[in-house]
């Protein structure tokens, strides 16, 4: 039977030291060492098990530098074993003086949202000091954590290893979309349809809530709420719609998951003793496995903003948008009413991946992040985690802007497991 492996490779340029660390961490001479440039001529791979790591995979590549007639070849293998690996280990010698092929790997690193570690090779100890020159070269590494050690000093093991340990998420961890779910209970899904909703099918959280509910042998029930109603004149009648729909059950429901748009009505309309929450905050929490606390936090830097200050919105996806669009026009309305003269700006699809300058903001404020995948949405939070930059969510804020009451009932259900 086949073992799943996290897969980790080494990479850099000729002669950095790939070879010593992959060595290093194998304790064996499993990759040939020698000062000859060139002398990893293709990729080679040890299979070993890691404590704490478990059964891992490794790649030591060729420099990504070489000129020679065979450099193009060993060029597209190191690219295709990039693809390949869940970490990379970005081997840089500090005493360099030219950053080409680093600059080569960060961007494709970027492209593919994969996790990277940075190692500076100390081959003296006097390079340390030019670490900080690289990093000024090479702006990006900024985003990623690093170490500088020299990898042919036997002891310098345990520290690569409890760094790596400290810092790798796992590829293969992964959270329930409702952890909360009972078999057997009902669970309302609020979907108040409007103009941007595709004909034909539900959005993707809505889809995968009823899925999930259903292979837990849940009973999900959709109820589409009229919001122009519950806003406007004929808010009473759209409140004793929904008041007979909830009396219409033998058993009272477990739960209520709704759009995070209707949360000004649902935590006055829903009765205290079922619990809400959020489709938003479901896909935040599933995405980002299981750090919604970290958005939870986030959202206290909109009590210390001041005139002046930046916040960035940022949509994973670039979809059509129309008048009344989350993202774009209701979180900017309700920012501008209540903090007048805070600056929002915003990032769509690829352009928060290529924003040098994150840490300018005072608060990011992410979509659900339900058009992503896993690996791109860890690859922004660890961009953020290394700038320190405060991150919060649409059903989130949503909620907090409703008062702190509202935003505690929507985190409980998630707290009860």
């Amino acid at each position: 039977m086949s073992v799943d492996r996290d897969h980790i490779g080494f990479f850099g340029k000729m002669n950095s030291g790939k070879s010593s660390l992959m060595n290093l961490l194998t304790q064996q001479e499993t990759s040939i060492t020698d000062p000859t440039p060139g002398t990893t001529a293709d990729t080679k791979i040890a299979l070993q098990e890691i404590h704490g790591l478990g059964p891992v995979k490794f790649y030591d590549t060729a420099g990504l530098d070489e000129q020679r007639v065979l450099g193009d070849k060993k060029k597209a293998k190191v690219l295709n074993a990039l693809k390949e690996c869940d970490l990379i280990m970005l081997v840089i010698d500090p005493s360099s003086s030219e950053f080409e092929a680093e600059a080569q790997i960060i961007e494709q690193v970027r492209e593919l949202d994969k996790q990277m570690f940075v190692v500076f090779n100390l081959f003296s100890e006097n390079h340390r000091s030019k670490t900080d020159a690289v990093v000024a070269a090479l702006p990006l590494l900024k985003f990623y954590p690093s170490l500088s050690l020299s990898v042919i000093e036997p002891l310098s093991r345990p520290t690569v290893l409890n760094f790596i340990l400290e810092h790798y998420e796992k590829r293969n961890s992964s959270v329930e979309l409702l952890p909360f779910v009972q078999p057997d209970e009902f669970y309302i899904l609020n979907i108040p349809m409007d103009e941007e909703t595709p004909q034909g099918r539900f959005l993707r959280p809505q889809a995968m809530a009823v899925e999930y509910l259903t292979r837990k042998m849940a009973y999900p029930v959709a109820y589409r709420m009229d919001l122009g109603k519950a806003r406007g004149k004929d808010a009473a009648a759209e409140k004793k719609r929904f008041d007979d729909f909830l009396n219409s059950f033998n058993k009272r429901p477990s739960a209520i998951i709704t759009d995070s748009q209707a949360m000004d009505i649902m935590h006055r309309w829903v009765p205290s003793d079922i619990p809400l929450t959020t489709f938003s905050v479901m896909m935040i929490n599933h995405g980002s496995k299981g750090r919604l606390n970290d958005f939870y936090q986030g959202i206290a830097a909109m009590d210390q903003l001041c005139e002046g200050d930046r916040i960035l919105i940022a949509e994973a996806c670039n979809h059509s948008r129309i008048q009344e669009d989350i993202g774009t026009v209701q979180i900017p309305n309700k920012i501008k009413a209540a903090y007048p003269g805070v600056k929002v700006e915003f990032n769509f699809g690829r352009e928060f991946q290529d924003n040098k300058d994150l840490s300018k903001y005072k608060l990011i404020i992410h979509c659900g992040g339900c058009m992503i995948s896993h690996q791109k949405l860890q690859a922004r939070l660890r961009d953020l985690r290394s700038v320190d930059v405060p991150i919060t969510n649409y059903g989130v804020f949503l909620s907090w802007m409703q008062g702190r009451e509202a935003l505690e009932r929507v985190m409980a259900p998630w707290r009860r497991v």
